[in-house]
């Protein structure tokens, strides 16, 4: 599988967790130079991406990000992300301020209740045509698409 190397960041979620696809159109709407990349983490090539980066189990119940070779999770991904948008949204960068096993224990306590309070759905989000472009496909060894 291959993936085209552009630098920007990749952004890998929860296909079928609503909170997830509800966070990934947020950051689209914030994010109008179009900077972030999106991956379902249902997808091969985040099973790849993952595996060669030795993330662990725990953090297939996360948000993750891929910037420059650097990887987060948990609420460093959320911060990471937020810092990059417009708008009244970057005001939560200030959580900084919070340590981190505490930012990261609320999160793990959102992650794993996740379904419970918000849902899930039956497959993975199918982007419109506007914003096709900011999920990443990926190409088999065939040459065929998978996304």
């Amino acid at each position: 599988m291959k993936v085209k190397k552009d630098n920007q960041p990749i952004i890998m979620f929860d296909g079928i967790c609503n909170v997830c696809n509800h966070w990934v159109q947020f950051v689209i709407k914030r994010d109008p130079k179009g900077i972030f990349k999106f991956l379902s983490l249902q997808s091969d090539l985040a099973c790849s991406l993952i595996t060669d980066h030795t993330l662990n189990n725990k953090q297939l119940d996360s948000i993750i990000l891929i910037d420059k070779d650097q990887i987060y999770t948990e609420s460093t991904a959320i911060l990471h992300i937020i810092n990059k948008l417009t708008g009244p949204i970057r005001f939560f960068v200030l959580f900084w301020i919070i340590p981190k096993k505490i930012r990261d224990k609320v999160y793990r306590f959102i992650a794993k209740n996740r379904y419970r309070f918000f849902g899930e759905k039956e497959s993975c989000l199918v982007p419109s045509k506007e914003i096709q472009s900011r999920f990443i496909k990926t190409e088999t060894e065939s040459g065929k698409t998978d996304e």
